[in-house]
């Protein structure tokens, strides 16, 4: 252990808790101890404070312990002329810092100075960021900011960055984190060598997909004012979140970390050792600290080691190499001017390497020929009109998709061909006509797996800078960015990406693809003509595909890298609670990974087919579960129903009083009639829980028949969020129609007609909800 970063970060953890007590003093003179106190959109409070302590904080007073149990935690810095062991020392000085910064940040939220304005911007009532009362901006010297842009892209709102995540952000990044396709997430805090390295070391992490929080500066100057003058579009579509410009917002990253512990993990608050080791094991994390490092960064790194996070800097620091709280080296010093590399930009890329090295991230780069950057960071990417070159669909003209299995003879791979002319000619913010045809052979392919591979196509464009992909089939819709096409993207590079992908990802099944992109008026039509005959093929065959025709069903155990004791049983009338898998999705997973994720689950005998027993998914839950879970129903949210991790789409919880049952969604943020919103009722609802009259499910199991099928099925849904009602309303309808109900819908209450118990009531007398006359649900 270095003694001078232990006394560095000691000494850093005793003034930051020092000014936290300062502030808070302050607050509460000015405040009042009753004044509430909180993060927005969170069922977690303060995150770290109430993960590592257990408490729940809700108004300014109940900060004052927190802080007590912070200076407890500090020590004196190390005596120079004798040796003592200082590791333990350091690091609870590392969490006392993190417990001081969340209480700097929850009373600066008490002052309407989060989330951070950027340079330039005022906060209502003409209050800056750097108030002289509020103490120090977070450097450690009390540095303002004096450099930066007006605007970060798509991160500011109202000329603010984006403070801590929401919990619905968390919970949509879930199967990205579960599933492989998001290996980790940095931490970068400070500023680079230069604006050129700030944008390939970012690109480097996107292209690795690996999810980027950016805070802190130098000097008053930040990452994120580098990457807003360059151009990079922040926020969350990119992967790349901007907390602060000070080192203090580096808190939310721990506190996203702590709520993955507790929303995947199903660990409680106050389970400070068992979140710490979840992380170490679970979540692969690293800070990237740039440019000069000062006792507040040395604190808030310790505290970040305490997660198993390692430090990596691009100056000149003691190391810590052994190994132990972290995987493998604890601190680790590569100086940017001694990295071995022609120029700055592969020393930038060389940095990243490193980084993904100390802890051990598990990365999977495609190599897509394209001339843009290309990974999953940029799946979320919008592409306005004004930045437009060109598009295909939406209002002014038409786009599909099709994918078919062909004999391995017909189809001769990596061909790419475009049948008609290319955009060049267009005019610019043009459209026209484009139908894309994947033809796919392959000694295990299935005719099945049509719709499977082709849903990819999504995904697989969309991985591509400056190009938004949006629906599927015949209602496909593409933009290309001026950026894009400027950098020399073209028709051909749509089946450049398809082919490799298509190889990459579904390689096991997969032998050969060949790619014609249609832009010939009459081939266009011709070939819209076969793909919807398919389409239609594939509904009758989907329509035909239920539990009863089929002897197996298949598990899902892609989350249990976070949450160790769920299972999710797929069937073919009921698909993942992520809404990202159904039962062809695991057949053709299967397939493609025998020994993965996706197992064939034989039924055997029925035990109860109203209820949905069979001796072959109770024996998979008792020992997939590893003995937590011993029977599954899956038809009732009553008995037995099947557990959650945290990545599903929707809540389904019992309101007793109502004899049904809401359905809350990942969307909304409003107050429910069980006087709960969405966020606090995932707690009940996820770790991998079982609870009679709750379950977490993917939206799309709300239209099948088998929804709560031995409870009384649909009818059962007395108040539904208005965003389900709205996005799903085709799908609703239908359901209402096989209901023999058609004015169903309309008689489910939403989050605008009651938020409460009586409201609900009230509303299912007036519209004469059926729920009202069917037998009580227990």
């Amino acid at each position: 252990m270095s003694r001078y970063i232990a006394t560095r970060a000691i000494r850093g953890a005793n003034a930051l808790v020092m000014e936290a007590e300062v502030m808070l003093d302050k607050a509460m003179q000015d405040k009042g101890p009753d004044t509430p106190v909180a993060f927005p959109n969170t069922a977690y409070y303060l995150p770290t404070i109430f993960g590592m302590t257990g408490t729940a904080v809700e108004k300014l007073g109940q900060l004052e312990p927190v802080l007590q149990h912070a200076r407890s935690l500090l020590h004196p810095v190390p005596a120079p002329h004798h040796w003592t062991p200082y590791l333990g020392e350091t690091l609870d000085s590392g969490m006392a810092t993190l417990l001081a910064a969340e209480t700097i940040e929850a009373v600066r939220f008490v002052y309407g100075l989060q989330p951070e304005p950027m340079p330039g911007f005022e906060l209502a009532g003409g209050t800056s960021f750097t108030s002289p009362d509020m103490g120090t901006n977070g450097n450690g010297n009390g540095a303002g900011h004096s450099h930066g842009a007006d605007k970060v892209g798509s991160a500011v709102t109202d000329g603010h960055l984006n403070g801590p995540i929401d919990d619905i952000q968390l919970r949509s990044w879930g199967i990205q984190l579960v599933d492989g396709r998001m290996p980790g997430f940095a931490a970068i805090v400070g500023c680079a060598k230069s604006n050129e390295v700030a944008v390939k070391l970012v690109r480097e992490l996107q292209r690795r997909n690996i999810l980027t929080f950016l805070s802190g500066n130098v000097n008053g100057r930040s990452i994120i004012h580098q990457l807003a003058e360059e151009g990079v579009e922040l926020g969350y579509d990119t992967y790349t979140v901007p907390f602060g410009t000070d080192t203090l917002s580096a808190i939310y990253a721990l506190g996203f970390a702590t709520r993955s512990a507790l929303t995947f993990g199903g660990l409680k608050a106050g389970q400070s050792r068992e979140i710490l080791l979840y992380n170490k094991e679970r979540v692969f994390a690293f800070v990237l600290a740039l440019g000069e490092v000062d006792d507040l960064k040395y604190a808030a790194a310790a505290g970040a080691i305490n997660f198993g996070f390692p430090v990596i800097a691009d100056t000149v620091i003691p190391e810590i190499l052994p190994t132990g709280v972290t995987r493998y080296e604890h601190v680790v010093s590569m100086p940017f001017n001694e990295i071995d590399g022609k120029d700055d930009l592969e020393k930038a890329e060389r940095l990243v390497q490193k980084c993904i090295e100390v802890r051990g991230v598990k990365v999977k780069v495609a190599n897509v020929p394209v001339p843009v950057p290309y990974g999953s960071a940029f799946e979320g990417e919008v592409v306005r009109k004004a930045d437009m070159r060109v598009e295909f669909g939406g209002k002014y003209s038409r786009a599909f998709e099709y994918l078919r299995m062909a004999n391995l003879e017909e189809v001769v791979d990596g061909k790419i061909e475009v049948v008609g002319p290319k955009f060049a000619d267009q005019p610019a913010q043009g459209h026209m006509d484009m139908g894309i045809v994947i033809d796919v052979a392959g000694r295990q392919m299935q005719k099945d797996f049509e719709p499977v591979l082709e849903r990819q196509v999504h995904y697989f464009v969309n991985g591509a800078s400056g190009i938004q992909h949006i629906g599927q089939r015949d209602i496909a819709w593409i933009r290309i960015s001026n950026a894009a096409a400027e950098k020399g993207f073209d028709l051909e590079h749509f089946g450049k990406i398809l082919h490799a992908r298509f190889h990459a990802d579904f390689g096991a099944i997969v032998d050969k693809v060949q790619v014609t992109i249609y832009t010939d008026p009459d081939q266009f039509k011709a070939w819209l003509d076969k793909a919807r005959d398919a389409y239609d093929y594939r509904n009758r065959r989907l329509a035909d595909l239920t539990d009863d025709k089929v002897d197996e069903f298949y598990s899902c155990t892609l989350c249990q890298s976070f949450a160790p004791n769920h299972v999710c049983i797929v069937s073919p009338e009921r698909l993942g609670l992520c809404g990202a898998y159904n039962w062809l999705d695991c057949k053709a997973s299967f397939s493609i990974n025998p020994t993965g994720p996706n197992q064939p689950i034989k039924l055997m005998k029925p035990i109860d087919i109203k209820k949905g027993y069979w001796e072959g998914t109770n024996g998979y839950a008792e020992n997939g579960s590893h003995g937590v879970v011993q029977e599954v129903a899956m038809y009732s949210i009553m008995e037995n129903p099947m557990t959650a991790c945290g990545c599903f789409e929707c809540i389904v919880m019992l309101i007793p009083e109502a004899n049904g049952v809401m359905v809350v969604s990942r969307e909304d943020t409003s107050m429910t009639p069980a006087g709960m919103t969405f966020s606090t009722l995932a707690g009940i609802a996820g770790g991998g829980l079982q609870t009679p009259g709750v379950m977490g499910v993917g939206k799309y199991y709300l239209i099948s028949p088998k929804f709560i099928y031995s409870d009384g099925g649909f009818k059962r849904v007395v108040w539904m969020s208005s965003f389900l009602k709205e996005s799903m309303s085709d799908e609703l309808k239908v359901v209402a129609e096989r209901e023999g109900d058609p004015d169903l819908i309309g008689k489910i209450c939403d989050e605008r007609g009651a938020t409460t118990v009586e409201e609900l009531l009230a509303w299912m007398e007036e519209h004469n909800h059926p729920a009202l006359m069917m037998d009580p649900m227990f």
